[in-house]
């Protein structure tokens, strides 16, 4: 993972020091920020970090991050903290190399469960346990912890649907025990990846492995007995997991073996439900916190559902929530709770910015530096407005200057599930509750490789739907073009901001 582009330097921090390099300037507890600081201050498309000798090159511009979405010339790369992941969740989607043969295989096994009809069959899950959230928050007295509980609702839901399994989050306040060997995984990551390469570095890797073991034996212990149980019960094909035990690949004949589909099932747990949480909760901030926005969401969800707050939206009602998909887009660009994803060339090759790239070199796409580049977003991309993704102010954006699913063939094949589930969630929270957060809170991130709001918290009140004519269009002034999830493709989504996700 020497990531020295032959000798070939960059734009980097003032104040580099023989051994420690730039480590300096970036906070250990808040990674991102620093980078995202030095995004802005050093204002190159690319930039470096040196730490020991680790070299960690970033794309911040709009236009170079295109460039490398070229599916013809680029490839996914792991940079280091997502190669360390791979002591936690082995060969799963997210940490496989493009190259492991468990990685097609995989791939093309389970593209079945997100088509339409598979999504059709997840939302009465969604439903049932959105119910369960609710019932959870009228036993409790006071302010939601919002980070927390679309934690729990997220870990639920998609355990429900993918494994059949219910892991109680609604039982007491604290989340299930899996969550935190989960972020205890993902900040050791972390760490890890930036010691690797330290002066006694190898000695601290090993204490940290040694001091997440009994997690990684717990999280382990839980999946293979899930497994176990399954392979003794008749096959099915009613869930993810019962997918992975029992198709084979149209071609080979080729199956997942046990170990493989505990990498997957983790995989799915781990980036399913931590992505989609820190999605929902960056919406709700800002929902919160821009009282035009919400009554506008206010107005399309009354629209769409009526005067009964508890109305469920059926699955083909969920697409029709547009202007809600524009918030969730939203808050995407500004917070993509994947905030970055490693990219490297298929062969050597030179950039726009004159720098040669060789199949070793790697640079990561820094999203919230792109997300924010104002060649593409104006200069009030700090600035959050949902009608960014109208199709009349999408239309000739640069394209790839939006990527908070990741990028071509390796973009996340679960996205029409969380895309389904996070807009579902909105409409019904906000169409029952009226919303209320702390005019004095300031949003602080919380960071372990996904990102999600620290110490956000929303009052929620019994809401009165208003009654809207139904002629009206739904609280939008005009359709973005939205269409339901495909029928055949993971990655079929392309939406308002006319990008196509396979590159």
């Amino acid at each position: 993972m020497q990531n020295d582009w032959g000798g070939q330097s960059f734009a980097h921090p003032s104040g580099r020091l023989p051994i420690v390099g730039d480590g300096r300037s970036v906070d250990p507890s808040r990674p991102l920020k620093s980078m995202v600081g030095h995004a802005e201050k050093l204002g190159e498309p690319i930039f470096e970090i040196q730490v020991f000798d680790q070299k960690f090159v970033f794309v911040a511009s709009a236009e170079l991050a295109a460039e490398l979405c070229d599916e013809q010339r680029f490839v996914k790369v792991l940079p280091p903290a997502v190669d360390a992941l791979r002591d936690f969740a082995g060969d799963g989607l997210f940490t496989a190399h493009s190259h492991e043969h468990n990685w097609r295989l995989a791939h093309d096994l389970l593209r079945p469960a997100f088509t339409r009809t598979a999504m059709q069959s997840y939302h009465p899950v969604m439903v049932e346990t959105l119910d369960e959230l609710f019932a959870y928050w009228e036993r409790l007295d006071g302010p939601i912890d919002v980070s927390r509980d679309m934690t729990k609702l997220t870990l639920e839901t998609l355990a429900r649907a993918a494994l059949s399994r219910d892991f109680a989050s609604f039982e007491g306040v604290d989340p299930h025990p899996f969550v935190a060997a989960m972020i205890l995984a993902l900040k050791s990551g972390q760490r890890i990846a930036t010691l690797r390469t330290a002066p006694g570095g190898r000695l601290a890797v090993r204490r940290i492995r040694k001091r997440t073991q009994s997690s990684q034996d717990y999280v382990d212990e839980l999946l293979d007995d899930i497994i176990a149980t399954r392979r003794a019960q008749p096959p099915s094909e009613h869930d993810l997991l019962g997918i992975m035990l029992t198709a084979r690949h149209p071609e080979t004949g080729e199956q997942l073996d046990d170990t493989n589909i505990r990498h997957q099932i983790l995989t799915f747990l781990v980036a399913g439900h931590e992505t989609t949480s820190g999605a929902l909760s960056f919406a709700l901030y800002y929902l919160s916190r821009d009282p035009e926005v919400l009554a506008k969401a206010h107005a399309e969800v009354d629209a769409l559902l009526g005067p009964d707050r508890d109305t469920v939206p059926t699955f083909e009602q969920v697409p029709q929530f547009r202007y809600l998909r524009r918030v969730l887009d939203e808050a995407l660009r500004l917070w993509p709770t994947a905030p970055g994803f490693g990219r490297g060339p298929r062969e050597t090759t030179t950039l726009s910015t004159g720098h040669v790239m060789r199949p070793q070199d790697w640079a990561i796409v820094l999203l919230p530096a792109v997300h924010r580049d104002p060649a593409v977003w104006g200069d009030d991309a700090e600035r959050f407005d949902p009608d960014r993704f109208l199709p009349e102010n999408s239309r000739g954006r640069l394209p790839h200057s939006y990527k908070p699913w990741g990028t071509g063939e390796r973009s996340c094949i679960g996205r029409q599930f969380a895309q389904q589930e996070a807009i579902l969630v909105l409409a019904r929270l906000l169409h029952r509750y009226e919303i209320t957060g702390d005019p004095d809170y300031e949003l602080d991130i919380a960071e372990r490789l996904t990102i999600v709001p620290k110490g956000f918290e929303l009052r929620l009140t019994p809401r009165t739907p208003q009654r809207v004519a139904p002629d009206r269009p739904h609280g939008d002034p005009e359709s973005d073009g939205s269409e339901p999830p495909s029928a055949t493709c993971p990655h079929a989504s392309a939406r308002a901001d006319g990008l196509d996700a396979r590159a």
